[in-house]
């Protein structure tokens, strides 16, 4: 199967100081990858690259049979490739409808944008109940919520997520990644970054591990998550 997205030697620099050494990586579609790694070993700066929020030093990124080195970050979402931010970056002063439709603003399948509206108040009900509610005044979990509705409205093929369950009780991190198998289920690839290793290697297919800017071991997410090493290192 050819890859959704796929990284070749791929190196991210913030001026002198090399965040992501010669990274190589693939999402096919359908598949739930994750990154694990300790708090700066590179993960936040691969998805910001795939996103072309940062340039890459060297290396290459294709999506959808595509060298996206010069696609505009704004054209991204329009196909079908989509980031949800660490930290959520929701509009705080709009509601939460209006979030929504920010999200689908360039879309033109009116029918199939109402019929998504439907799904996603079906999938976050606390949502529903919240529409016309400002989005700075949710909690932490419903905007954490709010954040992967918005991108659910953009019609992805892969979702980037960064640190989905920061921040969150147990009881809404279970939620979340229910959540998160959820949008999978529908056809969404999904390539995770998540501190808490345990719960992504428990719902990925496979699994990159990174230490310093590195890759340094990859593989079927439930083998990483029985290799002893990977245990002591990241599991606890």
């Amino acid at each position: 199967m050819s890859a959704l997205l796929e990284l070749d030697n791929v190196t991210v620099r913030y001026g002198p100081v090399t965040a992501v050494r010669q990274a190589s990586l693939q999402v096919l579609p359908g598949e739930i990858v994750t990154l694990i790694g300790a708090n700066g070993s590179g993960k936040t700066s691969i998805l910001r690259a795939v996103s072309r929020l940062l340039k890459p030093a060297s290396g290459s990124i294709v999506y959808f049979g595509e060298d996206i080195a010069r696609v505009p970050a704004y054209l991204l979402p329009r196909k079908g490739l989509v980031h949800v931010p660490e930290g959520r970056i929701i509009f705080g002063t709009l509601t939460v409808q209006e979030n929504l439709d920010l999200a689908a603003w360039w879309r033109v399948d009116a029918d199939q944008v109402r019929a998504d509206f439907t799904d996603v108040f079906a999938m976050f009900p606390r949502l529903a109940d919240r529409r016309q509610q400002l989005g700075g005044t949710l909690s932490g979990g419903e905007q954490q919520m709010l954040a992967l509705a918005r991108g659910i409205m953009a019609r992805p093929r892969i979702m980037l997520m960064d640190e989905p369950s920061m921040g969150l009780a147990p009881i809404v991190v279970r939620s979340i990644f229910a959540a998160i198998q959820r949008i999978n289920e529908a056809g969404t690839a999904i390539l995770l970054v998540e501190q808490n290793a345990h719960m992504a290697l428990s719902i990925a297919n496979r699994a990159y591990v990174l230490q310093t800017g590195r890759i340094v071991m990859s593989g079927d997410a439930k083998d990483l998550r029985d290799d002893p090493d990977i245990q002591a290192a990241y599991l606890g």
